[in-house]
């Protein structure tokens, strides 16, 4: 699948994103850096893919085991003020609805750090080639 990223207009730093079969998303940048915070900024897609997936993994966990799970909130907070250092600090907060049970908590929350986003930011060698459409 390919991801589309088109600039909206000269002068600013929006853009429409593209995903077959979805709805376009869009993205911005922060204002310090001369975006219009009209859209989440890239950081933001990066972290709340985090969130999604660790919330997504617990669930599909929960739905295998047979196990009383009425929704995930998972609030993910980013300290990025040693990012230029190279660390980047997310810290995620999950929330189990419906579970009254620590032991059960406890596993969940294992199991979602687990998930494939949690593995791809931890211990994954990205690679990345860039090159002209």
């Amino acid at each position: 699948m390919a991801i589309t990223v088109i600039s909206q207009q000269a002068g600013t730093l929006r853009q429409r994103v593209e995903l077959e079969g979805f709805e376009a998303l869009y993205v911005d940048a922060p204002r310090i850096v001369g975006g219009e915070e009209s859209a989440p900024d890239p950081h933001d897609y990066f972290d709340l893919s985090l969130g999604a997936c660790k919330a997504i993994t617990a669930q599909m966990y929960a739905q295998r085991k047979g196990w009383a799970l009425s929704g995930v909130t998972a609030v993910v907070s980013r300290d990025e003020r040693d990012e230029r250092r190279g660390i980047y600090r997310l810290e995620v907060a999950l929330t189990f609805h419906g579970v009254n049970d620590a032991e059960r908590e406890a596993r969940l929350t294992e199991i979602s750090d687990r998930c494939p986003i949690h593995r791809l930011m931890t211990s994954a060698t990205v690679e990345i080639t860039t090159r002209q459409g």
